[in-house]
């Protein structure tokens, strides 16, 4: 009997491409159930409206569904995924509304197996390319993510053993990545020219740019409970059986974009005014995180940049940290729970 499932990773090669995934037209009930479990608090996807005042076009989707269903459609590659490194580079190039349709295709760039280590299966890093696109054969979305997979045999030596250190650095002109699929010298504002953040910022109570400094921290009062972790999963076609499958090393591992998007619903409440989110420096997952965990997050400005038609760009870090049930907090006591650090993810906002 054959077994339906992914590649493991010595089954992968460099240039590999896995494009197979079903496109996913966003819709209204897609952002609602996403608000439900991420707690989304960005404007533009909430207030048509304000949408319409500012972009001039129908409702968004919101940026954190858009790239969720993107990193969904590529565990076409990481279905046996044991743990996601990092994510790098990524860039929006365009803002999907609701009915657009999004499909993704992923490439392997790079390769390195793990050196044994006894008492644990074997395991090698991949390191891929995703670049989304809509309907049209427009580009949305570009970026690297390195992903832990399982050898099958536990035996199999590949003599992979590429450099990652250097996949997927985020520049300025992000335009001129290779494969983005986007036209040199766009910069990283470019998928916001043309809006009109001057009414956005006539609408929108502050702080907008002016009002925020360099080097600035916020703590987020208050602490977001994770829940629905496989309905945000099924949500937006993650397939990594760590999600799913509490038989993958006794409890289930909550999808990495889950914790991003707490984040950012907790970033949004240092910074209200926030318009949105076009790119990533880089995320790096620091530890697990589970169903029922608790997170927290400090939010720090690390620099401003104008952009040419006024507002400007915010490059922030956000800091999550997660205790378990029953861990500290009011009322408490010392509780069974430790927090613990799990998320250092450095992305670049934009303010009016």
């Amino acid at each position: 009997m054959r077994v339906a499932e992914g590649p493991f990773f010595e089954e992968l090669e460099p240039g590999q491409v896995f494009d197979g995934a079903p496109g996913l037209t966003l819709t209204a009930g897609h952002a609602a159930a996403h608000q439900a479990i991420c707690g989304d608090r960005l404007r533009l996807p909430l207030d048509a409206h304000l949408c319409g005042e500012v972009t001039g076009g129908p409702p968004q989707a919101h940026p954190a569904l858009v790239w969720d269903v993107a990193i969904g459609q590529s565990t076409l590659v990481t279905q046996h995924v044991k743990a996601n490194l990092f994510y790098r580079g990524l860039v929006l190039r365009r803002f999907p509304v609701i009915g657009d349709t999004l499909r993704t295709r992923t490439r392997v760039v790079a390769l390195r197996q793990n050196r044994p280590r006894p008492g644990r299966h074997p395991t090698g890093l991949a390191a891929l390319r995703v670049t989304t696109e809509d309907q049209d054969g427009r580009p949305v979305l570009d970026f690297w993510r390195c992903a832990m997979l399982p050898l099958r045999d536990p035996r199999a030596r590949t003599g992979h053993d590429a450099d990652l250190d250097t996949i997927g650095a985020l520049t300025p002109d992000a335009g001129t990545a290779p494969d983005a699929g986007a036209a040199p010298g766009g910069g990283l504002g470019a998928a916001v020219a043309g809006w009109r953040l001057g009414r956005y910022a006539a609408l929108v109570p502050g702080p907008h740019l002016d009002g925020v400094a360099e080097g600035e921290r916020w703590r987020v009062g208050g602490g977001d409970v994770v829940s629905a972790a496989p309905e945000l999963a099924r949500l937006t076609l993650n397939i990594a059986r760590a999600h799913h499958d509490a038989r993958e090393g006794g409890r289930r591992l909550v999808y990495g974009g889950h914790t991003i998007g707490l984040a950012l619903s907790q970033a949004v409440r240092a910074l209200p005014a926030l318009v949105t989110v076009v790119a990533w420096h880089g995320c790096d997952h620091l530890g697990p995180v589970h169903e029922g965990d608790t997170l927290s997050s400090e939010v720090t400005v690390e620099r401003r940049e104008p952009l040419p038609g006024g507002g400007g760009l915010v490059h922030l870090r956000s800091l999550v940290a997660a205790t378990a049930p029953g861990g500290p907090g009011p009322g408490s006591g010392s509780g069974s729970g430790e927090s613990r650090d799990v998320l250092d993810w450095r992305f670049v906002a934009v303010l009016a």
